[in-house]
């Protein structure tokens, strides 16, 4: 006789049962991707902790992941998905760490991904040795198709270093994002003064010099070549959005301010060559603010209509 379905227990709700069903899903679907992926780290009902096996990076990285409330119990369902970089000196969990990104997106049908970008931050091909762009743009997407039902739609967002990641993966990979948001983000890797920044990032790691993009004058053409602003025809057909503080006046700490200070011409410059070519993009180019999370914060909020709308989910 096949069995029937056991009525709820006297003084449980439907929405309790639903609930239990759903976290029972969800936890199963995590022990099968734990043995896909290598390795995972359940660190919440949403959010858990991948190893990436990357031959791209020659070794195994991390990458944190928020998912949808409703994963476990809709497992037919694809998802598109937000992916949010870190900036310098920093790791992928900083999002979760520094923001309420977990609670932001609760209801919200999108997975989130934060993904290894090393000690620099910078998710780029380094010369002769890890290409953090291949990890980022197409090791990982593959990753999350395969095991966690995302489907082809994609945004990507980032601070600092992750605000450069952002507008050149889409940049160098048109039609990849439907949407890429930079905050204080280095924006033209060949303004005056930024590579010296760059090459501050590379040291303060104990990194040698030119390991990234070689000498910024004799290897100009590399530089170029990994710049936002000189692949901006890339970004045609991405919505976009850019923020930058002057850093001037902003009072407390002087160094979040002076920063901010010195890549706010490269972001003038990168708005400028967007305007000119035509290419539509939201920017909020403000006067003071600083080079930190403060700041950064409030920037995401205000962009998230331009990455929700390119997702297809809910402002």
């Amino acid at each position: 006789m096949p069995h029937l379905p056991q009525k709820p227990a006297a003084g449980v709700s439907r929405r309790t049962v639903a609930r239990a069903t759903a976290a029972a899903g969800l936890a199963a679907l995590l022990g099968a991707a734990a043995g896909t992926a290598r390795a995972a780290t359940r660190l919440g009902p949403r959010t858990l902790d991948v190893s990436v096996p990357s031959a791209a990076l020659g070794r195994s990285a991390p990458v944190r992941l928020i998912l949808p409330s409703d994963f476990g119990a809709r497992p037919e369902k694809k998802y598109p998905v937000l992916y949010l970089l870190h900036g310098a000196h920093d790791d992928y969990t900083s999002w979760t760490r520094e923001t309420d990104i977990e609670a932001f997106t609760a209801g919200r049908d999108l997975i989130v991904a934060m993904p290894d970008a090393g000690p620099t931050g910078i998710p780029s091909a380094w010369r002769g040795g890890p290409d953090y762009e291949t990890f980022q743009v197409k090791e990982v997407p593959a990753l999350l198709a395969r095991d966690f039902r995302a489907s082809g739609t994609r945004a990507v967002a980032g601070v600092s270093t992750g605000g450069y990641g952002a507008m050149a993966h889409a940049a160098r990979h048109p039609g990849a994002f439907t949407a890429a948001a930079s905050y204080s983000g280095i924006l033209d890797t060949t303004a005056p003064g930024v590579p010296a920044i760059v090459d501050a990032i590379v040291a303060r790691e104990d990194l040698p010099a030119g390991s990234l993009w070689g000498n910024p004058v004799f290897n100009l053409l590399t530089w170029r070549d990994f710049n936002p602003r000189a692949r901006a025809t890339g970004l045609r057909g991405t919505a976009l959005y850019v923020s930058q503080g002057s850093g001037v006046g902003d009072g407390g700490d002087p160094l979040p301010g002076i920063l901010e200070s010195a890549l706010w011409p490269s972001a003038q410059g990168f708005a400028r060559t967007l305007a000119l070519m035509g290419v539509p993009a939201t920017t909020h180019l403000y006067r003071g603010g600083g080079h930190d999370w403060a700041h950064w914060k409030p920037e995401f909020t205000a962009s998230w209509p331009v990455l929700a709308r390119a997702l297809g989910v809910p402002e």
